[in-house]
């Protein structure tokens, strides 16, 4: 069973920063599209950022020019960089990757098991 195991959420006052990680808990055979949700309370799961395999980036409008997401291919990571944190970015952050855990198996849908943000003074 992979898991994506998510690392560096918390609590921060608003405009300061955070980086979130995230990474596959074994070895696979590949990840496509790796990218970033949330989920705040009383809302629906959004996404935030996503990034393919080549590099490609998406973000949501809110996020723009404030949040990076990157990705080290060779330690099958996902990263972003949260700066200028407001405190309706508060809620839990989820992982997402489609990934195929061995050759001879289909890209499938991965989410980690979420770290909570907290942007509050």
């Amino acid at each position: 069973q992979v898991q994506l195991v998510e690392s560096g959420g918390g609590l921060v006052q608003p405009g300061g920063s955070l980086r979130l990680s995230c990474a596959a808990s074994r070895i696979i055979y590949s990840i496509n599209a790796m990218g970033w949700y949330r989920q705040a309370p009383g809302k629906q799961r959004e996404l935030v950022a996503i990034i393919t395999s080549g590099g490609t980036t998406t973000y949501a409008d809110d996020g723009k020019g404030r949040f990076t997401i990157s990705r080290d291919n060779a330690k099958n990571t996902v990263y972003l960089q949260m700066n200028s944190l407001k405190p309706e970015d508060t809620a839990v952050y989820y992982c997402y990757g489609t990934i195929r855990v061995r050759s001879n198996t289909y890209y499938e849908p991965h989410w980690g098991q979420g770290t909570q943000v907290t942007v509050s003074s």
